[in-house]
């Protein structure tokens, strides 16, 4: 009888252990999951692009925009990222002018902009 109940206690020690470990590991394991995700997970092309419009919206009006859906690999120097390429057309002077930029697809970071000719 009292072989019975060390058993008992043993055994019921064992499980409370083991599923204390069992969250413990889960809830790290959700952790480094989530931050994994957060940090590999790019921006739509659509979020970008209306950033990029509300930043030239504060110049003036706009005539027209556009943005691959694509993303594309850019690397500068030792950088490697993602990045999705679009454009924005206005009027300027009484004459329609022609934005391009790059947008950095984790961050929507405008990484180039330049005028068309």
């Amino acid at each position: 009888m009292l072989n019975n109940r060390k058993n008992k206690e043993f055994y019921d020690h064992g499980l409370t252990t083991g599923i204390g470990i069992g969250v413990v590991v889960g809830a790290i394991s959700g952790a480094a999951l989530t931050y994994w995700y957060k940090k590999n997970q790019t921006l739509s092309a659509d979020d970008i692009l209306e950033k990029v419009k509300a930043d030239f919206l504060q110049e003036g009006p706009i005539e027209g925009s556009w943005i691959h859906f694509k993303k594309e690999p850019l690397q500068k120097f030792a950088i490697t990222t993602k990045t999705y390429t679009g454009g924005i057309s206005r009027i300027e002077d009484g004459e329609l002018v022609q934005y391009e930029f790059i947008a950095d697809a984790y961050t929507g970071t405008i990484l180039d902009i330049y005028r068309l000719p």
